[in-house]
């Protein structure tokens, strides 16, 4: 898979709910966990804030299993489709965007 990373070797990844469509996170790939994902078909991602590889479910048993994968038009951005195998969120909510509307105030 030819894509772009930004400067600190990082690519955007947009995790989605196969059957649901739903968004379930926003995380990053460098190009180990990237090439981790394709061998094991399941997520993979860099932490920022730990700087280290994690594989998502590791320790919870909320593993994403990889049904699909595609690049942005600019090759810098990355929608990965999964089938989710419990919550995709920390805090235990299917999504990571389950809570908190935005408004305009």
């Amino acid at each position: 898979m030819n894509v772009t990373f930004d400067e600190k070797g990082l690519i955007p990844a947009i995790v989605q709910d196969a059957e649901t469509k739903e968004v379930l996170t926003l995380a990053y790939m460098n190009e180990e966990s990237l090439k981790l994902t394709l061998e094991t078909q399941e997520t993979w991602f860099w932490s920022r804030s730990r700087k280290e590889l994690w594989h998502k479910g590791a320790t919870s048993g909320n593993t994403q299993a990889v049904v699909e994968m595609k690049l942005d038009c600019d090759r810098d951005a990355l929608l990965v489709l999964v089938n989710p195998k419990g919550p995709a969120c920390h805090t235990g909510t299917i999504s990571c965007f389950s809570e908190g509307a935005m408004k305009n105030e």
